[in-house]
């Protein structure tokens, strides 16, 4: 018996993935995600070691590179935070903001709802003037 044929999924551009991970969030801007950083939200920062050294960090936030944010963040991995719960509000931050909409949008597909991010990423944040460090 042989396995059924599979049928190649329709070719997307990464523009076209973008646009679906926006429509499944709510984004805020930098000043809003201080505004909920302050708050109690989990400011999640994805950027790679070497990016934050160069860009400088946010103070209090919490450092989950990209490759693992999932596992960090699903309730029922064996990998996850102490903090993992589905209904925990997390504002994901990357340097300009696409990134951290994917990674987001991943966080919303595990079912933690109130996930979103920073409409600009790290750029934007330093350039309203927020907290940063480094």
């Amino acid at each position: 018996m042989s396995a059924p044929a599979l049928t190649a999924p329709p070719r997307r551009s990464i523009d076209d993935v973008l646009a679906e991970a926006r429509e499944r969030l709510q984004r805020v801007a930098p000043q809003q995600a201080h505004a909920e950083q302050l708050a109690g939200a989990v400011l999640v920062d994805i950027r790679p070691a070497a990016q934050r050294l160069l860009e400088g960090e946010v103070p209090g936030a919490l450092v989950v590179e990209r490759n693992v944010l999932e596992w960090r963040f699903d309730p029922g991995s064996d990998a996850r935070l102490p903090i993992a719960s589905y209904d925990l509000r997390v504002l994901v931050l990357c340097s300009e903001g696409y990134t951290s909409s994917l990674a987001a949008a991943a966080l919303v597909g595990l079912g933690i709802t109130r996930a979103t991010d920073v409409v600009g990423g790290f750029v934007a944040w330093r350039a309203a003037g927020l907290p940063t460090a480094g």
